[in-house]
């Protein structure tokens, strides 16, 4: 029986030009294609087998460069000039080969066994684009590939190739290749003096290294004083610390006789780079070819509306009315199907405890308790969440987030944070815990923690109920409300979280997280079709049932306490009632009373329930409450003194408080750090304080 071969793969490129695409076409997963979201930060594996070979493949972060200038070009520098797979895979977008063909030029320099995968061919084609697969390969002596990844054009081609890789076939060839490089276009032609000390630099680089590393490359980068390059060979090559520094007393040498002749080292590696540029222009002028290219005038002409500074912001909030118009139409009727469902369920488990004559004190706490919490929680929830979030995929998918940065990155500078902070305030709308967690794409960790420090004042699914009842009693009437006036009393409210966000960043960044606002490579990619069925599933699926998932964790023991402090009596209130009464002064200041507060603080568990709970404490009763008729509802709010001042300071908090129990546990996974998670329980809580009692004491002062 044949011994089956395996074979390591690093699949690298620039970010958006399909490489997670292609990492789920060959190994099956369903990961997040998007760079944004920040799900290739770390490199992700995965498995295929073919024609008797285990492949391993390896998705690295996507990047622009080997140069590790930021975290994501230091992980991919690492495993492919480290970890020694046993090829790499370039993925490529055929529609701009010649930007993406300078990252191509520093991986051959950095590694032998090198594959160009040029993608979203489709694309490219269908915007009058061709390229010259076989001169392509002619001149950079590496195996070329057209494919597009979504629909599997060019796997077939791709296996072939690897399968010559892991039956050795193409040793020879590969060898032949890497020295043929030097008279051909892959071989990177520096200027004399830096070509002067690169030779001079590869006897030493040969002495330390042993040949297990790629000479030219690393003498190149001891030129560009790379600053974690030599700790980097120590650990992969298990140097002695004389033999590292070694290196880099031959590196620092050779940057002195570059400096004796006036050139600066910053000067060194610009024209290290720009020769990289150079050569990346000259093949691409031979092989790329352009006819007259209608997509790209339309989506220039889209990006003039789109990213303009008169109609940009103008289009982003109607955008997010109409998201939020969906969502509140469509998840209605679910919602309530899922409530009856549920209700249907509880009352034969009712009949089923009572026939078989449990004890009250047994299945109450169960029932009323942990049931009916997480039967709210999933009825609420899951309806917005399922159209929210696939809606929000397409944006995605489309292109148009990145636009959103755009648009957003100069107020985001004005207060000292990230632009990439506007993806992960989005994220927010659905879920403030998958907001934080896809802070990790900000590479500065100062404003990384601004960026989750402010993602609650984002309003996400599970505050959305208490707000939209609250706007439909107080602000409609006893009238019924269209959904497009609701969508644009909340859209007001959601523009009210945005500037929180905005003040808060910006106190952030003048008090305890000073500094400057660091700059990024922002890439507009093109705007391509979603594919909505896979948009679908995989929203769905990745992170509708995750977030659900873990909130029902969260609300379940919650049930339980709730209803345990609902139904215990000292002297002649229960617990429920006598927290109420304490915390009465503070809510009254507030603009509100003891049981919403209370409310608030029970609710931190999920703010689904939030609302039935306040409804619990004036009813006075031991079980959560269904709301299942707006009159009615309003009619208890009313007999409790509610007004539309009460209304304004409810809705406010909802906005500014506390983070739910599966955000502070995200927190807490991504900063380590106790300090930090209280700072983003405190930060909001106080802003929401201070608001609610300036808000309510002048309206008071103003009425009286």
């Amino acid at each position: 029986m044949a011994k089956r071969r395996e074979m390591t793969i690093a699949l690298a490129g620039n970010p958006n030009v399909g490489k997670s695409t292609l990492f789920n076409a060959l190994t099956g997963m369903h990961q997040h294609t998007g760079n944004w979201t920040g799900k290739t930060v770390s490199n992700a594996k995965g498995y295929c087998e073919r024609d008797g070979v285990l492949y391993t493949f390896v998705d690295v972060p996507g990047c622009y460069s080997l140069m590790a200038r930021s975290p994501e070009e230091e992980a991919a520098r690492d495993y492919i000039c480290f970890q020694f797979p046993d090829a790499v895979i370039v993925v490529c977008d055929g529609t701009c080969l010649e930007r993406n063909l300078n990252f191509v030029l520093q991986v051959m320099e950095a590694a032998d066994r090198v594959i160009l995968c040029i993608n979203l061919m489709d694309e490219a084609e269908k915007k009058g684009i061709s390229i010259d697969f076989e001169a392509l390969e002619s001149m950079l002596q590496i195996p070329v590939i057209g494919m597009t990844a979504r629909s599997g054009r060019g796997m077939e081609q791709l296996f072939e190739v690897l399968g010559k890789f892991a039956e050795g076939t193409g040793g020879k060839d590969i060898k032949e290749a890497i020295v043929s490089r030097k008279q051909a276009f892959g071989q990177i032609e520096y200027p004399e003096v830096i070509e002067k000390e690169i030779s001079h630099l590869l006897p030493v680089v040969r002495e330390v290294t042993k040949g297990c590393l790629k000479e030219r490359w690393v003498a190149a980068r001891l030129m560009d004083q790379d600053p974690g390059l030599c700790q980097a060979i120590m650990d992969c090559l298990n140097l002695e610390f004389s033999e590292a520094m070694q290196l880099k007393k031959a590196g620092m040498q050779a940057e002195n006789r570059v400096k004796e002749t006036g050139q600066r080292l910053e000067d060194t590696r610009e024209q290290m780079a720009e020769a990289f540029v150079r050569r990346a222009e000259e093949i691409a002028e031979k092989v790329v070819s352009t006819k007259e290219d209608t997509g790209k005038k339309k989506g220039r002409m889209a990006d003039q509306i789109l990213t303009s500074k008169l109609m940009g912001f103008p289009v982003m909030i109607l955008l997010l009315l109409v998201i939020f118009w969906l969502t509140i139409k469509g998840a209605n009727y679910p919602s309530e199907v899922l409530s009856n469902f549920f209700g249907t369920i509880e009352g034969y488990l009712l009949e089923w405890c009572q026939r078989g004559k449990l004890p009250a004190a047994i299945y109450e706490p169960l029932l009323f308790g942990v049931y009916r919490v997480t039967a709210w929680v999933v009825s609420v929830m899951l309806p917005p969440m399922a159209i929210f979030f696939p809606m929000f995929t397409i944006l995605e998918d489309l292109g148009y987030l990145p636009r959103v940065a755009f648009n957003l990155d100069k107020c985001f500078h004005c207060c000292h944070a990230c632009g990439k902070q506007a993806l992960t305030m989005c994220m927010g709308f659905g879920c403030n815990a998958v907001g934080v967690s896809g802070c990790k794409i900000i590479s500065s960790r100062r404003e990384r923690l601004i960026a989750m420090l402010t993602n609650c004042f984002v309003p996400c699914n599970g505050k959305f109920p208490t707000i939209l009842v609250i706007l439909m009693i107080f602000f409609a009437g006893n009238q019924a409300v269209s959904d497009w006036k609701l969508a644009l009393l909340l859209t007001g409210v959601i523009t009210l979280g945005i500037g929180m966000t905005f003040l808060v960043s910006k106190i952030l960044s003048g008090t305890i997280l000073k500094g400057e606002p660091s700059t990024f490579l922002l890439e507009l990619p093109p705007y391509r079709r979603p594919q909505i069925g896979k948009v679908i599933i995989r929203s769905v699926l990745d992170r509708t049932l995750f977030v659900l998932g873990r909130a029902i964790i969260a609300a379940a023991p919650a049930g339980l306490l709730i209803w345990c402090a609902a139904n215990i009596t000292v002297g002649e209130q229960t617990i429920l009632m006598h927290c109420a009464g304490f915390l009465d002064p503070l809510g009254r200041f507030m603009g509100m009373d003891g049981v919403i507060l209370l409310a608030f603080l029970l609710g931190f568990p999920a703010n689904e329930i939030v609302l039935p709970l306040i409804f619990m404490g004036y009813l006075s009763l031991g079980n959560l409450t269904e709301f299942t008729d707006l009159h009615a509802i309003s009619q208890v709010l009313y007999r409790n003194g509610w007004t539309q001042l009460t209304a304004c300071s409810v809705i406010l908090f909802s906005l500014m408080h506390w983070p739910c129990a599966t955000t502070c546990l995200t927190i807490y996974k991504e900063t380590k750090s106790k300090k930090w998670t209280l700072a983003a329980i405190l930060i909001p809580t106080f802003a929401g304080i201070l608001c609610c009692a300036l808000f309510a004491q002048i309206t008071n002062f103003v009425l009286r």
